[in-house]
């Protein structure tokens, strides 16, 4: 037998079954029970694998559900950002299409002005020597009409500062010429004529304050009254008296004058006029810078003082002392041409605005021959 009964211990012994035991059956075991069996194995482990790839089917199916869900959502986000994108790109493009305006613009201001800048560089010079001719001019006409030396001597001293500025070489030959005039009109003795003018103005004020000759009075001089006594006897009071007033009815006096002429009272104002004309006629002569005409009105001035006014007041005396000094000073000086140096302005103007000679072009390098030669 194949199955061996368990060992028991040998103390205790059963007791013998008094009835015979049958023997099992066998069951024969043939070919086609066992590919039964196996085949039920088959489709067990079939029917497992089936329902374990369906789970996994399963499994996969929602797991593919989800990431499919998951990729709309985030397809969607992606759509919603890439149209907040475009907007974005959109808006960024007006602003950049603003800027290029904008950079457009600024270039086209750049260049004018290095335009500009190009032109006033090249202009510079030009202005400059027109101004100084304008400055030259201007003194050479104080000069000539007005004789005003000091005006003349600023306006070359101005025209002398800016060719300073403009520090060529080509302008020196004509700062010289400048120098030169300038230290001509420094030279020159200097004429006050605002001075004199005031002065003059100040005389023609003083006029109708001044007294007239016919308008002086002698000095009376009371003698000191002798109080009467009373011993007096009033024969000798009247007596006295009398003499002291017939005293006073003839008074002598002593003129520097020969006679002094009597005036109507209209006469007198125009005898004010008159000199007050001449003032005014003298400082016409003093802006015109004619000596002679200046010298005859002030000598007329002094005369009509000494002949109508009373030369004993201190006004007076004054106004004559005035009138000899203005006399005294000299109005017209004889005042250097600078006509050679505005011609030289225009001059350097004309050879500098006058075209250049065009230099020939240079000849084109000979080209070389064909046995491979170089002409020298």
């Amino acid at each position: 037998m194949d199955d061996h009964a368990p060992q028991t211990p040998t103390s205790v012994a059963p007791a013998p079954d008094p009835s015979p035991r049958k023997a099992p059956a066998r069951v024969p075991v043939s070919a086609g029970g066992l590919a039964l069996v196996l085949a039920a194995l088959t489709l067990v482990l079939l029917v497992w694998q089936w329902f374990d790839g369906r789970s996994d089917r399963q499994a996969l199916r929602q797991e593919l559900a989800r990431r499919l869900a998951e990729t709309d959502t985030q397809t969607q986000e992606g759509r919603v950002i890439a149209g907040q994108a475009q907007d974005a790109v959109r808006d960024v493009q007006v602003k950049v299409g603003v800027l290029e305006d904008k950079l457009a613009q600024s270039q086209n201001q750049q260049v004018a002005l290095e335009t500009l800048y190009q032109e006033l560089s090249r202009n510079r010079d030009d202005w400059s020597l027109a101004e100084i001719e304008q400055i030259v001019l201007i003194a050479s006409q104080q000069l000539q009409l007005a004789g005003d030396v000091r005006a003349a001597l600023i306006a070359l001293q101005t025209a002398d500062s800016r060719l300073q500025r403009v520090d060529k070489p080509q302008l020196i030959p004509l700062r010289k010429v400048i120098a030169k005039d300038i230290e001509r009109l420094k030279s020159l003795p200097y004429v006050d004529t605002v001075g004199i003018s005031v002065r003059l103005d100040t005389l023609l004020g003083q006029v109708d304050g001044l007294p007239l000759a016919m308008e002086v009075r002698p000095v009376t001089e009371r003698a000191a009254e002798v109080p009467p006594s009373a011993e007096e006897s009033v024969w000798r009071r009247v007596i006295r008296e009398a003499l002291t007033d017939f005293k006073q009815m003839v008074r002598l006096q002593k003129l520097d004058k020969t006679e002094v002429p009597l005036l109507a009272p209209e006469q007198a104002y125009f005898a004010r006029e008159n000199l007050k004309l001449r003032l005014l006629s003298a400082r016409i002569a003093l802006m015109q810078r004619d000596q002679v005409a200046y010298g005859a009105d002030i000598r007329a001035a002094r005369d009509w003082l000494n002949r109508y006014f009373d030369t004993q007041n201190k006004a007076v005396t004054s106004v004559l002392a005035t009138l000899r000094e203005l006399g005294e000073s000299p109005v017209n000086i004889e005042v250097p041409d600078i006509a050679g140096t505005l011609e030289a302005v225009r001059h350097y103007k004309i050879a500098r605005d006058a075209p250049a000679i065009e230099a020939p072009e240079p000849a084109p390098p000979a080209k070389p021959s064909s046995t491979g030669a170089r002409v020298r």
